[in-house]
């Protein structure tokens, strides 16, 4: 039987210095509260490229990115991705803490991913677009 983790369609990701430092940390720290969540996002951080905070593309998707995407469900989303102390799905910030928001790190606009919902499905989404706040796009 092979693994959830074999089945992922999982693209390549690049990640800021300053994000992959950030999100390493609060993985670790959310490990005992939802260890497969933690598991997800780690996996993830490891298989990224990372590069300096001043070299990423800006349509990648950071913390404070702005994405707009589609999902095989049916989903056309505006979002922006957000630590869990700012969240509020009624103002579209997900939490990087979330299956999706876990699958959005590091992605560029065009990229696919596999992602599983918090209920097991499995579903795919695309991203369409990708911009950042005016402090991002600074740096």
């Amino acid at each position: 039987m092979t693994s959830k983790k074999k089945k992922l369609g999982k693209p390549a990701i690049v990640l800021a210095k300053t994000d992959h430092k950030r999100l390493s940390l609060l993985a670790e720290r959310f490990a005992e509260q939802n260890a497969d969540l933690a598991d997800f996002l780690i996996s993830e951080l490891e298989r990224a490229r990372i590069v300096d905070d001043k070299r990423i593309a800006s349509d990648v998707v950071r913390m404070g990115s702005s994405i707009h995407f589609t999902t095989d469900i049916g989903d056309d989303r505006q979002v922006t991705l957000v630590y869990p102390g700012n969240a509020d799905i009624a103002e579209a910030r997900i939490s990087v803490l979330t299956p999706i928001g876990a699958a959005l790190i590091g992605l560029k606009a065009g990229h696919s991913i596999d992602w599983y919902t918090r209920d097991g499905r499995l579903c795919r989404l695309k991203v369409e677009a990708v911009s950042q706040p005016p402090s991002l796009e600074d740096e």
